[in-house]
């Protein structure tokens, strides 16, 4: 089983952003355990321009690229993946964010584990979920040359390969795609004009609304109709 562990940066933090790197890792079988390979990465040259907040975390400038570099598509990150060879399951911290930018027919519309989700199952107690916070947490000694500089896709997919290969040894594979998969719980609403007002104190008008949107949260609008079903049997 090959298990692709992937990481992008991008031109900002929405859905109109562009990807400008992209970190894989891909973690084997080794044994009785697993091993995680030499990280690659690839820049792509946006078409538009990059935001403050986005080169703040990051620090990709404009000056990183020139036109010689190709911009990211669907057909470039197929390219990419093939070069690899075959996966089996693809792997990101806070998946969420990569599905939004990589359609399924990309990869062959392979499951997906994501990191996150799977630690906050695991390992509830930890003082944080974020890639960094468990590669400290779980005492990780990586190589400085992998591992750094933080917020670039090499080095962070590296950090989250060693959290999946933790995580691997003591949960399954399936296991955590079923993690994954699963709507998040939620105990109060996530944002909006009622945020962090438990669910059963919010408007009925409200909940239907939510109930109704294609393009909102999708575990917000879960919530939102598992209250209506709950207020219908009560």
């Amino acid at each position: 089983m090959r298990l692709r562990v992937i990481d992008l940066e991008t031109t900002g933090g929405d859905r109109t952003s562009e990807i400008i790197e992209v970190g894989i890792v891909d973690v084997v079988r080794d044994g009785e355990g697993w091993s995680a390979r030499p990280p690659v990465s690839k820049l792509f040259r946006p078409r538009g321009e990059i935001s403050f907040h986005a080169m703040a975390v990051h620090h990709l400038t404009p000056d990183h690229f020139c036109e010689a570099d190709p911009h990211c598509d669907e057909y470039a990150l197929r390219a990419m993946f093939a070069e690899l060879g075959p996966a089996d399951v693809m792997v990101a911290h806070a998946a969420r964010f990569e599905r939004s930018f990589i359609a399924d027919t990309a990869h062959g519309g392979l499951p997906w584990v994501c990191t996150v989700r799977s630690a906050k199952q695991a390992w509830p107690q930890a003082p944080g979920h974020s890639n960094q916070v468990l590669r400290y947490w779980r005492g990780f000694r990586l190589d400085p040359a992998l591992a750094d500089p933080a917020h670039r896709a090499g080095p962070d997919a590296w950090v989250t390969a060693h959290i999946l290969m933790d995580l691997l040894k003591e949960h399954s594979v399936e296991r955590m795609i079923e993690w994954t998969a699963a709507p998040r719980e939620m105990a109060t609403v996530p944002f909006g004009k009622h945020r962090k007002k438990p669910w059963a104190e919010v408007p009925h008008d409200y909940l239907r609304w939510m109930a109704s949107q294609n393009d909102m949260d999708v575990d917000a609008v879960t919530a939102a109709r598992a209250e209506l079903e709950r207020r219908k049997v009560g």
